[in-house]
């Protein structure tokens, strides 16, 4: 452990963290673009800049050291936050009314931190070099005039996902997220995770169906037996989004492309909600009592007048391991092997 002395308050972290997570121990916001806590720091924006014994550093990269004095609110320090944020802004795109992001926005954020006003903005801003939206994927679409070239979709995609589908391309004022050769998302090697959309700090990265859910419900995914923990978004009787549980020790947040954006079953009118049985010709929906009792008659009625080699049963890669173990003791338990799996098939 080391002790130093931020903005008078004395901090103890331990040694080797930056200056940037032992302000946060303590409860002192400084402002970042480009920092997340799933990644590896960075350094671009520049905007985390605080005084270290004397001189200006960036505190997520900067790390603690035993007697250091961190001032994070001096004249010198919020005048280069301020000249960076305003340099960010300087190309991107105002239309904040219409974006996803509005009011959940990191820039937006940020920029009411520094100060920045439409006063120090005047002369400043300038037109965007034209770049369309990039539509192709039907999960989410990408908008590079908010990008912020923060750098954090570039290593969620390289450091949680392992893809690497996207780095930096071109130089200078025309310097953007890409893919290899500039091809839509669809026809990179993106494999539509979302991670990169979940940590955009702004709406460079957005669902191509946006909604606001007015509650979450805890739940686990269904897709398969991992058992991700999720957070369902309901408005009203839907479904309409759906993210990880950071808390779940499963995935502790992190989803596929499945997990995150197939959940539009659940909507649908025809879903079964409760079992059907065929009477008098016709489906009835009955109770899962009457259902289960139903089937547990025929397979005792067909294991006394055949024997139980006639039966068999096919579990689901939708279960958890725990639940296709007891499926199939089950089974070996009224003298059958005959046991499949939907995952071989």
């Amino acid at each position: 452990m080391v002790k130093l002395n931020i903005n008078g308050i004395e901090v103890q972290a331990k040694e080797g963290v930056t200056v940037f997570e032992a302000a946060e121990q303590v409860g002192i916001y400084i402002p970042t673009l480009c920092h997340h806590p799933d990644l590896s720091t960075f350094g671009a924006c520049r905007v985390c800049m605080v005084e270290a014994n004397g001189r200006l550093v960036t505190a997520c990269r900067a790390p603690v050291e035993d007697g250091m004095v961190v001032k994070t609110d001096t004249e010198d320090v919020n005048k280069v936050r301020l000249y960076n944020v305003e340099l960010t802004l300087a190309y991107h795109n105002q239309d904040c009314q219409t974006c996803s992001r509005n009011g959940n926005c990191k820039l937006q954020e940020v920029a009411r931190f520094v100060g920045v006003t439409p006063e120090s903005m005047e002369g400043i801003r300038r037109s965007r070099v034209e770049q369309f939206i990039d539509d192709s994927n039907p999960f989410f679409h990408r908008d590079n005039t908010k990008c912020i070239l923060c750098g954090i979709c570039i290593r969620t995609c390289e450091e949680i996902n392992g893809v690497s589908a996207i780095d930096f391309a071109y130089r200078g004022y025309k310097t953007a997220v890409s893919t290899v050769g500039d091809k839509p998302i669809k026809e990179s090697r993106c494999e539509s995770c979302g991670e990169c959309l979940e940590r955009c700090p702004t709406g460079a990265l957005y669902r191509s169906k946006p909604a606001v859910p007015e509650r979450e419900v805890e739940s686990v995914c269904t897709y398969c037996g991992v058992g991700c923990g999720i957070y369902l978004g309901v408005r009203g009787e839907k479904v309409v989004s759906v993210r990880g549980n950071e808390e779940n020790p499963a995935n502790r947040g992190d989803l596929c492309v499945k997990g995150r954006f197939g959940f539009d079953f659940v909507n649908h009118p025809d879903r079964l909600k409760t079992p059907l049985m065929k009477k008098n010709g016709n489906w009835q929906e009955v109770s899962w009592e009457e259902a289960l009792s139903f089937v547990a008659d025929k397979i005792n009625g067909l294991r006394k007048e055949h024997g139980s080699q006639v039966l068999g049963g096919v579990s689901s890669a939708r279960c958890t391991n725990e639940e296709n173990y007891l499926f199939q003791k089950l089974f070996r338990s009224m003298g059958t092997n005959n046991v499949d799996h939907c995952a071989r098939l």
